[in-house]
């Protein structure tokens, strides 16, 4: 059975220890054994820098044991997905693992970042920065190492699933 490391900003939820079971449970529902973060206890005693090294290390080992990655692209505190989630789909590229992501809103950066027209016809942010115009819905690192299906995690689970299940036409 492949297994699904489950990459994305859930983990900060209120609920994220039953959002891990459900995540966990789709997969297995599609043939999956999920990797979820959480999996892994923080052992006692451990706080600040030891508690995060602790964690950065078991995640990095369940991306090692991973088949393939499964991350929430969707934004987290502001306009761009969970800082932590790219670093783990990067660990995975440079794994050549498969990295898959799910997104509820397909519109491109430009569309959902506010913008301006700057010299040149340059788009720029609020800040003055510019603003890539690729037509993706996620910066271009994280959109061409990436297949990313718009819906929910069932969604792509079903998508990850039903690619696997295809057989190779000659």
């Amino acid at each position: 059975m492949e297994s699904i490391y489950l990459a994305g900003f859930d983990v900060f939820r209120p609920d994220a220890v039953e959002r891990g079971a459900e995540l966990k449970r789709l997969c297995a529902q599609y043939g999956f054994e999920g990797l979820y973060p959480l999996d892994n206890s923080l052992p006692d005693g451990l706080h600040g820098h030891e508690a995060a090294n602790w964690i950065y290390e078991h995640n990095i080992a369940l991306i090692r044991d991973a088949d393939l990655v499964l991350a929430n692209f969707n934004l987290f505190r502001g306009l761009e997905p969970d800082s932590g989630t790219a670093f783990e789909v990067g660990f995975a590229i440079a794994l050549d693992k498969p990295v898959w992501a799910y997104i509820a809103d397909a519109r491109t950066i430009v569309e959902h970042v506010p913008h301006h027209a700057g010299p040149n016809g340059v788009i720029l942010d609020h800040r003055g920065y510019s603003v890539e115009d690729f037509g993706l819905p996620r910066n271009l690192m994280l959109a061409c190492s990436s297949r990313i299906v718009v819906g929910d995690a069932e969604h792509c689970l079903k998508t990850i699933h039903e690619s696997r299940s295809e057989v190779p036409r000659e």
